[in-house]
Formats: structure tokens, sequence, C-alpha cells
């Protein structure tokens, strides 16, 4: 054989390829989850207590996005939301491994062949606009196969390289193979790069199957660790996620290292045979496709083996990872803004979603203040009342910044209405923070500076007013949750009724300032103050509910339009 070898060359080659393997595979990627997120969501959305669906549902999603990893985090966010339970998800888990072994079954038929025809088509149909998504998957594919070709030209010359041949030798051995997987997959951070090298390198006959076999175990392993350092300093959901996708691969490898020479058997039983070609043409024929179909067997069996013990393995996880008290801080904090869902903007649209009902939550609990505080608060509830509308703003904040992140993505239409619904409705909410922190503290404050005392007559009235709108901003935000249009619609409703209690509170303070009383004009303009700032968080969360209707459909009635004004603004200052 001979020894002369362009390193150079080789080196070039084979980092170029994987660039371009990499930059093709993001390419596919994004383009997949810009048209699919919908799909997932609604797949996520539908996983129920079946193990086999859940299963089935990991393996759909992580085909489609090309990323076990990203499919860890998308369940992070349901678990987080309360939408899906951490048994539900482990199934999810199972099944992901299994989707990412389509991209092997796609690259080991002869794809570098078409390489650039594939690279022309998907340029072309990206340059029309209402093609681009569906050009640009075209054009990854294009990439990720003009890159394999790259990579088999270069590695050629290693045919006749002795060294090289010497090297393999060394890592015959399946443990050493497995930590090259492990070392390669979490150095590239991708799985299907690491399978698609494998792919490139048994077509021009440079490793042997079971070689290849213990390599795309190790691979398995390397994907962990990239989602195991994504997952420091997150939420424990995400932490226990993370050890369920590291537990099942790293298990699932460790029983089977010691099988690779059966697996190879296996391998050849299950894949199509060329006995009509000879040498290095029937290896070339032979093993990608052979190293594609025990990929997906092995994450498939493994899954089988662990489906049966989804309920250990989240009783071990919860012992493993416990549930703490939340801090003060991280309570307030945002639970689910993941940066790495922006690419898939509507999983990322849906949890701003959920977290603008958790900026419900806090609105509401600094709501429930309101009265208490308003009528016979001292100066320390007073401020603490203030103080509330603190993590409201920075929620807010938090929220308006990731959807303004997600507003620079490519959007539909449908996901353009509703990143401005959901603006809408967190600024609303916003509002409502700031009315009680300015106006309600305001009036308050002039309360114990004009030492008026509020009539328990009063007090009832204001009462009954403050609990429907508590009802009515409960409601409004499980609409917001649930995507319920018609339990929006109830809010809208409720308009008749609270008119109702705002007249009898007019009458009752007309009769109050007949009323021969100490301070009664200061009592009157108090009370009105709280009347008049109680009606505006009123109105405001019917438009709540109303922009929740729209976001639904697009086709309102006459009786579903407001009375109110629309802001596009954050806050009103307080």
């Amino acid at each position: 054989m001979s020894q002369d070898l362009d390193t150079f060359t080789l080196i070039a080659g084979l980092v170029g390829g994987l660039v371009l393997f990499l930059f093709g595979l993001d390419i596919l990627t994004r383009a997949l989850k810009q048209i699919a997120g919908d799909y997932i969501k609604s797949l996520l959305a539908r996983v129920t207590r079946n193990r086999f669906i859940g299963v089935a549902t990991g393996a759909t999603i992580t085909a489609i996005i090309q990323s076990s990893s990203i499919t860890t985090v998308l369940l992070v966010g349901f678990i987080s939301a309360g939408l899906m339970s951490t048994s539900q998800s482990v199934a999810v888990i199972l099944g992901a491994n299994i989707g990412t072994t389509i991209t092997a079954q796609i690259l080991a038929f002869k794809v570098s062949e078409i390489a650039l025809p594939v690279l022309a088509v998907g340029f072309f149909i990206s340059k029309r606009e209402e093609w681009r998504q569906y050009g640009l998957i075209v054009l990854g594919l294009g990439l990720i196969f003009f890159g394999m070709s790259i990579m088999s030209d270069a590695m050629r010359p290693l045919r006749s390289y002795q060294p090289f041949f010497d090297l393999m030798t060394t890592l015959e051995h399946p443990l050493l193979a497995m930590l090259l997987g492990a070392g390669f997959t979490a150095l590239v951070q991708s799985s299907s790069a690491t399978t698609g090298t494998l792919i490139v390198m048994a077509g021009e006959g440079l490793i042997g199957l079971e070689m290849a076999i213990a390599i795309a175990l190790g691979a398995n392993i390397g994907t962990c660790i990239t989602a195991g350092l994504a997952s420091i300093g997150k939420p424990r959901e995400a932490v226990r996620a993370t050890i369920v996708h590291t537990l099942f691969n790293v298990v699932g490898v460790m029983i089977w290292i010691g099988f690779t020479a059966e697996l190879g058997d296996l391998a050849r039983v299950i894949s199509p045979s060329h006995p009509e070609l000879t040498g290095l043409e029937r290896t070339a024929a032979e093993i990608p496709r052979q190293i594609a179909n025990i990929h997906t067997v092995f994450n498939v069996i493994n899954a089988a083996l662990f489906l049966g013990f989804t309920t250990q393995i989240t009783q071990f996880v919860e012992w493993l990872v416990p549930d703490r008290p939340l801090l003060e801080a991280e309570r307030f904090a945002p639970h689910l803004l993941d940066e790495q869902l922006l690419d898939t903007p509507a999983i990322a649209l849906d949890v701003a979603r959920l977290e603008i009902v958790h900026l419900g939550a806090l609105t509401r609990e600094m709501l429930g203040a309101v009265i208490p505080t308003a009528i016979s608060g001292n100066r320390l509830q007073i401020e603490q009342l203030r103080a509330m509308d603190v993590p409201v703003n920075t929620l807010h904040h938090e929220i308006i910044g990731y959807l303004r992140k997600v507003s620079l993505a490519n959007l539909s239409s449908h996901e353009s209405d509703t990143l401005i619904a959901l603006i809408k409705i967190a600024n609303d909410l916003e509002h409502i923070g700031d009315r009680i922190a300015r106006d309600i503290v305001q009036t308050s404050y002039q309360r114990i500076a004009e030492n008026v005392v509020i009539s328990p007559q009063t007090a009832s009235a204001l009462a009954n007013l403050h609990a429907k709108i508590m009802e009515a901003l409960e409601q409004a935000m499980i609409a917001v949750e649930q995507e319920d249009r018609d339990l929006a619609k109830q809010v809208r409703g409720m308009k008749q009724d609270f008119v109702q209690l705002i007249e009898d509170v007019a009458l009752h303070e007309i009769a109050r300032l007949r009323a021969d009383e100490p301070r009664r004009l200061m009592t009157y303009a108090r009370e009105i103050e709280l009347v008049e700032t109680l009606d505006d968080i009123f109105k405001t969360t019917r438009r709540i509910a109303r922009t929740q209707i729209k976001n639904n459909n697009t086709t309102v009635t006459s009786d579903e339009l407001p009375e109110e004004d629309l802001r596009l603004s954050g806050s009103d200052g307080g």
C-alpha cells in the first residue's frame, strides 16, 4: 500500500464536508420546525397516559426536528406548565432516539450522486417567498448530501494508507470504539453527523460493521452530554428529563456493547445483500444500509425494553431530583421562556402564552390584596401592595422581550396574529398592576392622610365589585391558558351584572352624600376613586377576554366588540 497522503487535502475535505453536513442539517431542521411547529405543539398536547402513543409521539417529533435534545427541551416546557406529567414524558423520551435514526435511513441511499441536483432545486424553490421553507428543506438536504460527498472523496486515499488501518485496528475493542463515538458526537453535538460519517467511511471500505455499530452506540451517549450541559442551571423538571434521557441511553448502550458481533449478524440478516458484487463494491453497497438498519433496530428494541418501566423510571428520577420549595425570586421569575424554542415559533408562542398565565397569577394575587388594603390597610400594608407590582413589571418585561425575539422569526399569518394578541394580553395584565400600584395606593394613602373611615356598608359594596372582578380575571386567564373561546365569551357576558353593581354603589354613594356625616365629601371622593379604578380594571379584564376571542376566531360579532380603547404600549408608568 502507498504511504503517500496529502494530509492538508484530507483534513480540509473532512472538516469542510462535515461543516457542510452540519450546516445543511441546521437549515433543514430550522425549516422543518417552521413548517411543522403547530403539528409538533398539537402532538405534545395530546400525549396521554398511553405509553405507546408517547413513544410514537417522541419518534415523530424528533424525526421532524432531528434533535432528541430539543425534544427534551419541549417536554420540560410542557411539564413545567402542568400540561404533562414526568411519567408521560418518559415514554416520549424513549421514542426520541428512534426519531433520530430517520436521517441515517435516508443517508444510507446513494445520496451523494444526487447532491448537486437537490441543491439546485432547493435554491430555486427557496427564491419564491410562498415556497421558501420547503425550498430550504430541499436545500438543507442537498447540503447534507454534498457534505457527505466531499467527505467521501477526501477519505478515498485512506483506502491505500496502511497507518490508518493500523490505527483502526487499535480501536477494534468495542469499548474504545464506543468512547470514540461518544466523544465525536459531544464535539459536533449531533448524533446524526456521527452516523452520517460512519456511513461515508463504510461506503469507502474504511470501517467494519461491528466497529461502526460500537461507534454508533457511543453516539447515543455523546448526545446526552449536550443535553446535560444544556440543563445546567435549568429548573428541576429540565434536570429530570435530562436524567431520563441519559439513563435510557447509557443503560441501553451498556446492555448491548458486549453484543456488537451479534448485532452485526442481525444487521446482515435484516438488510439486503448483494452477492453479485465482490470486494469493496459489495462492502460499499451493503454496510451503509446495515448500519442504518441496526441503528434503528437497536433504538426500537431499547424503547421496548424500557417501556414497561416508565413508572419506576419516573419514581427513580423524582427520588434522585426531589422537589424543593421555590425561593421568592424563583417564584416570580419566568419558568418557560427558553431561547432554544425560538426556532419553532409555534412552540415559542405557546410557552409565552403559558408564561402570561403565570403573569396573570401574579396580577390576580396583587388584585386580591386591593380591598383589605384600600379600606383599612396601614402604611406598611400599602407599601407591600405597591411592592407586589415589581415582579409583575419584571415578568412582563421578560415576556415582551421574549416575544420580540419570536417576532424576528419568519412567522405565518396566524402566528403573527397570535403574537400581537399575546402582547396585548401581557400589556393589559401589566396595566392592571399599574392601576393598583399607582391609583389604589395613592387613594389608600389619602384615606389615611384625611382620616377617612369607610363604612361597613360601603366596604361590602366595594367587596362585591372586587369579587366580580376577581372572578372575571380568573376566568379570563383560564380562557387564555386553555385557549377557550367560549369561556372568554362568558367573561365578556359579565358586563351586565357588573354594571348593575356599579349602579348600586352609585346610589349608595349619593345616599351617603345626603347623610350628615363628618368628612363626607372627602369620604365620597376616596370611595368614588376606588370605584373608578375597579371599573377600569374590570374593563381591562374584559379586553383580555375579547383579545382571546379574536385570537381564536378573527370574525368577531358586533356584540363582542369593546367599548374600551386598545393599547399596544406596555406600561402606563407607575
